[in-house]
């Protein structure tokens, strides 16, 4: 049995395609002229099992969304009381290449908006660090975020270094303040060398989801981020990564992200999953009008807003053979990861006996999680499989497999 998620993430991406709104970052060059169809979208679990739809494997610059890696990098590196020191942690309300200070310290209200993000590069590593090693913390650390060695768009950084006078001038006030106390063009130089960092939709849901995971990269297991840094990142996403449309994604969708101009976007919901969506064409805020209907649907679909009523914890608890059956057994109240978990299971088996799904421990399934299981064991009947549910609680209460028919009691 193919795992049917794949199949959801296609039909969110078909039903948006359509939407051609928009348009692509005019204010650099290469952006620009870049190719405004591609569309992906990319779903790795805390666990690190990764699914992904449309165009996956495109490369293009991470821009924005490299301002909350390297706010995490800066902590790590200079700790967070100094961090705070130089940029503070409040919603700006403004578009994200205004100059946001704060009254009486001029700190920048964030490290989201370019002129938080110019700070935050310039404490990498430490005082006085060269900028060729704050370039190669970046490097590395992103490099270790998505589990694969990434690389720079040269051409992306030449074309927005020639046209970076306003961050320039951002970065000039932060030094007449004395918030930057480096060399300006090497650190705007720097900057935007780590916006032009080259990722896929795929390495930035495994990006995303070291930061759900609280630090700790999902498939190679390395704690990159501490706990603590993980969530001070997430809580600045949540209240000032969508710029001057913040508030009303936080209400909406409900998921800390953070958006880019080459039409990325990346969301973390803690404990669960990273997203990462891709569409060129920006709307008014700058952000990726079809990204942002991307997560928009999954919020709904799959009840991914942070603050939606608690479902408890969830677990796979395992699999067991019995003569001619493999039992796979649920508990807790069942949510995305662990619905994709157990197609995971279910999908790796090469056992050809009747599937037995013991869900005697569940209490609840998500609309989604609902969805998944019922279409894996209508996918591993129609394979000629025999399916039994055991289901004491009515948890999955109506278990109709599409047809009418429905799994056999044991």
């Amino acid at each position: 049995m193919q795992t049917p998620v794949p199949d959801y993430l296609h039909e969110v991406l078909d039903s948006l395609r359509e939407d051609n709104s928009g348009e692509t970052a005019q204010y650099i060059p290469e952006l620009a002229n870049a190719d405004p169809t591609p569309f992906a979208l990319s779903i790795t679990t805390a666990t690190g099992s990764t699914y992904c739809a449309g165009d996956s494997d495109t490369p293009f610059s991470i821009q924005s969304i490299s301002k909350p890696f390297a706010y995490a990098a800066a902590i790590m590196d200079r700790g967070l009381d100094h961090v705070l020191k130089t940029i503070s942690v409040e919603a700006s309300g403004e578009a994200f290449n205004e100059l946001s200070l704060e009254d009486g310290t001029n700190r920048p209200k964030n490290p989201m908006i370019n002129a938080g993000a110019i700070a935050a590069h310039s404490l990498l590593v430490g005082k006085d660090a060269t900028a060729a090693a704050r370039n190669q913390r970046v490097l590395d650390m992103f490099s270790s975020l998505a589990g694969r060695e990434l690389s720079v768009d040269e051409d992306v950084y030449r074309s927005e270094l020639t046209t970076a006078d306003h961050n320039f001038a951002m970065a000039h006030m932060l030094r007449k303040f004395g918030i930057l106390t480096d060399d300006v063009h090497e650190v705007v130089a720097g900057y935007t060398r780590q916006c032009s960092i080259l990722v896929t939709v795929n390495d930035l849901s495994m990006m995303a989801a070291t930061l759900a995971n609280g630090g700790v990269q999902p498939v190679t297991r390395e704690r990159i981020i501490d706990a603590d840094t993980a969530r001070q990142v997430m809580s600045v996403m949540a209240v000032a990564g969508m710029y001057d449309g913040a508030g009303d994604w936080l209400t909406r969708v409900g998921i800390p992200a953070k958006s880019g101009v080459s039409g990325g976007l990346v969301g973390v919901l803690p404990d669960q999953v990273g997203v990462a969506a891709f569409s060129p064409r920006l709307d008014s805020h700058g952000n990726s009008q079809r990204s942002r209907r991307i997560f928009e649907r999954l919020s709904s679909d799959m009840d991914m807003h942070l603050f939606a009523p608690s479902h408890g914890r969830l677990d796979v608890v395992g699999v067991t053979q019995e003569g001619s059956r493999e039992i796979f057994y649920l508990q807790g109240n069942v949510r995305f990861p662990a619905a994709a978990e157990l197609l995971d299971l279910l999908s790796e088996s090469d056992f050809d006996g009747a599937v037995h799904l013991d869900i005697s421990r569940v209490y609840s399934f998500t609309k989604v999680a609902r969805r998944m299981v019922l279409e894996a064991l209508r996918r591993l009947r129609n394979e000629g499989r025999r399916i039994f549910l055991h289901d004491p609680l009515q948890s999955l209460a109506n278990p109709d497999l599409g047809d009418g028919t429905f799994p056999e009691t044991p």
